[in-house]
């Protein structure tokens, strides 16, 4: 999804030659179509040559991920995702990284009153 967000559409041929490992076009199509079938890319037909486009701005995308990743991994807990991510990349975090996270929660926390 990344290289289909990035470039703007992709084909199968196009994927092919920039995914690491070779993968074969055979699985490279199937893969394509799968995250057609889920709702996640639309295609046209040009000339018996498939060109795939992300069917929703990638925000959205991920806003909609976010929640069924809340829901299935965490029970909807934002408070269990985030201590788990914060626990899981404790080591990456900047004293730039954990203000900006103040921050947010300070706000949320204003905001939610």
């Amino acid at each position: 999804m990344d290289l289909a967000y990035e470039r703007g559409s992709i084909t199968s041929g196009d994927l092919e030659d920039l995914l690491h490992g070779n993968p074969s076009n055979s699985a490279v199509r199937v893969h394509l179509r799968s995250l057609e079938s889920k709702g996640f890319l639309t295609h046209t037909d040009e000339g018996g040559r498939f060109t795939y486009f992300p069917s929703n701005p990638r925000q959205a995308v991920a806003q909609s991920e976010v929640a069924r990743l809340l829901k299935s991994f965490f029970g909807g807990s934002v408070t269990a995702a985030v201590a788990t991510m914060i626990d899981q990349e404790r080591d990456r975090l900047t004293d730039t990284d954990i203000a900006e996270l103040r921050a947010m929660i300070d706000k949320a926390a204003e905001e939610g009153k």
